[in-house]
């Protein structure tokens, strides 16, 4: 028997990077990260035009109806108060053959509701949408209730859409003779997929030659941008802004008969969104909110306020044990301390300072929200606020 033996492969030195090239090498892969962190930071600046704006004529619209709701567990509305309730139940049973009228009605398990909804764009015939159902009476709960055939009407009059089924409460109350729970709002309810449309918008998207955006929040630099934006995509001048909040765009020769593919690709561009410097405050929860774009000029900032504070400790006086003379008696013992805020000092703002420093600057003096309020509106009313104040 004869064996093969097989050479030993000889193993190759790996090569090692000289030390002249080392430096190089790590050159490039920090330059690559600087680049891919930038690009990165841009991206994310940046906005989707859908989430900056909404195509004209795509928006829901608002319906309302009045209804009845039976079924109700002794929590519904009293007849004797609630009149509207009263004729809507008797009108109600007339329809369906049953003379109530001449009879004294005594029920608590029907309330008069209102019924809210909004018919969303291009809805079609037969589908579906949710309703919300509101309690207008004295009922004090809707929960176990049915919302009886009640028709949704438009701001036009017309009905839209027709509303029925059971109602889904989310809160309750339970009442004893010496305590009473609620939780949630149990005179308000949902009714999910709870109305069918009848009537459909007539509004048809293939039929335009120019559809314009509406700008969410207007501003002439963004509305530019949207437009510039959508010219370098299609490759002419098709869109072209008309005010700070509208953008028209004329349907390109490539997109003729397919807006709906047209505004699918314009919706996904990338823009970024541009905002005046403004300064909102809400003086009554304390709350400040400051855009990126808020510069002051160079300005001195002091607070103090003066501060008495004023502490009486009562004590008692009487004479020694054994004593026949003296009485007891109360002695007062006040301490008055002032505090004047000598440690605070002036504190200058240099010109052109970022938002973060001008925050950080005024953090350093010490100031709470509401002394930071005062202290803006002053900045402002001395011409060194170089932007808008909101005040809600």
């Amino acid at each position: 028997m004869t064996f093969a033996l097989n050479k030993p492969q000889s193993i190759q030195p790996k090569r090692r990077i000289g030390a002249g090239r080392l430096p190089l090498v790590q050159l490039l892969c920090f330059a690559m990260c600087l680049l891919l962190g930038a690009t990165s930071a841009a991206a994310q600046g940046q906005s989707r035009i859908k989430d900056v704006a909404d195509f004209e004529g795509v928006r829901d619209n608002m319906l309302v109806g009045y209804g009845l709701v039976v079924g109700l567990n002794g929590t519904g509305d009293d007849l004797g108060s609630a009149v509207f309730t009263r004729e809507s139940l008797i009108g109600m049973l007339q329809r369906m053959g049953v003379n109530a009228r001449d009879n004294d009605l005594d029920t608590d398990n029907v309330a008069a509701v209102m019924v809210t909804a909004d018919l969303p764009p291009f809805a079609r015939q037969g589908t579906r949408i949710d309703i919300q159902v509101s309690a207008i009476g004295d009922s004090e709960s809707l929960l176990g209730g049915t919302l009886l055939v009640t028709p949704l009407l438009a701001a036009d009059g017309e009905v839209y859409a027709v509303a029925q089924g059971g109602i889904a409460v989310a809160g309750f109350s339970a009442a004893g003779n010496g305590e009473t729970v609620v939780r949630g709002v149990p005179t308000a309810g949902r009714i999910a997929n709870g109305a069918i449309i009848e009537r459909e918008l007539g509004f048809e998207l293939e039929q335009l030659r120019s559809v314009k955006l509406s700008l969410r929040n207007p501003d002439l630099t963004t509305a530019r941008r949207v437009a510039d934006a959508i010219n370098k995509f299609t490759g002419e001048t098709a869109a072209r802004s008309l005010d700070p909040a509208t953008v028209r765009i004329s349907v390109p020769a490539k997109y003729n008969g397919d807006t709906v593919a047209m505004m699918t690709d314009i919706e996904q561009l990338r823009i970024r969104a541009d905002q005046p410097a403004r300064v909102v405050i809400d003086e009554a929860s304390g709350i400040i909110v400051m855009g990126e774009n808020v510069r002051i000029s160079t300005v001195a900032i002091a607070q103090g306020n003066l501060t008495i504070r004023i502490t009486e400790t009562p004590q008692v006086s009487q004479p020694n044990a054994f004593s026949n003379t003296g009485d007891t008696e109360v002695v007062d013992r006040t301490d008055i301390q002032i505090d004047e805020d000598a440690d605070n000092r002036l504190a200058v703002v240099p010109a052109g300072v970022s938002l973060q420093e001008l925050v950080n600057g005024l953090n350093a003096l010490g100031i709470g929200p509401r002394d930071m309020i005062s202290i803006l509106q002053a900045i402002k009313a001395a011409g060194a606020l170089q932007a808008e104040i909101e005040v809600l």
